[in-house]
């Protein structure tokens, strides 16, 4: 029985050791959660694969897809790959953080990171107060009995767009910093969906464009 049980485990080893590109020196894949589905994200392990959709563009008219500041605030933490993956494995997964896809739901349906959810961010960015204060009831926050909005509880939220000639995030961010989200909360994947296609990261296509 105990050879049984340890097959499975042998198996991921042998699996791991044969990954030819892996996410770092010890890590070969992780599995995150999308939609109720168990998804592994490894990188693509042909060596010769290249980019052959919009996201090899290297330019684009600017205004409006300039590039953007490293940093957006001082005190927002700047994410990259690892990071992110991080945050998945844990903020994500005990329910306490939100990959945010702030670009709009044509892009989203199109492809994103696995696990995020989609807030476009005209929503965000055009929210009266009180459309502000259900979006943040929905995250996590609280109202005290005097009214006041209290955001002890509210989720991380890691925000990307399209990658750092896109402005999405930033618009989100601004938008949301308006009605007093905590920065503490916040973090910015600049690199966006380019930078992960870049590394082979692993993707969802949520709606497939079928071609006559």
């Amino acid at each position: 029985m105990k050879k049984l049980l340890l097959l499975p485990l042998f198996t991921s080893f042998l699996l791991a050791e044969n990954t030819t590109v892996k996410i770092t020196k010890d890590i070969p894949y992780i599995y995150t959660t999308d939609s109720g589905k168990s998804i592994k994200i490894e990188r693509i392990q042909d060596v010769n694969n290249r980019l052959t959709d919009d996201y090899t563009k290297t330019s684009r008219p600017c205004p409006p897809f300039c590039i953007q500041p490293t940093k957006i605030d001082p005190e927002i933490e700047n994410f990259e790959e690892l990071e992110l993956l991080h945050f998945m494995q844990t903020k994500v997964k005990d329910g306490t953080g939100i990959i945010v896809d702030a670009r709009l739901k044509s892009w989203f349906e199109l492809e994103s990171i696995p696990s995020a959810i989609n807030i476009p961010f005209p929503i965000i960015q055009n929210a009266t107060k009180e459309k502000a204060k259900r979006i943040f009831m929905l995250l996590g926050m609280t109202i005290d009995p005097d009214g006041t909005w209290n955001f002890s509880n509210v989720k991380d939220l890691a925000i990307y767009c399209n990658g750092v000639w896109c402005g999405q995030s930033h618009h989100f961010m601004m938008g949301i910093l308006k009605h007093h989200y905590p920065k503490s909360k916040l973090h910015y994947y600049r690199s966006g969906l380019q930078g992960w296609k870049l590394l082979g990261l692993t993707t969802i296509v949520h709606k497939e464009i079928k071609k006559d």
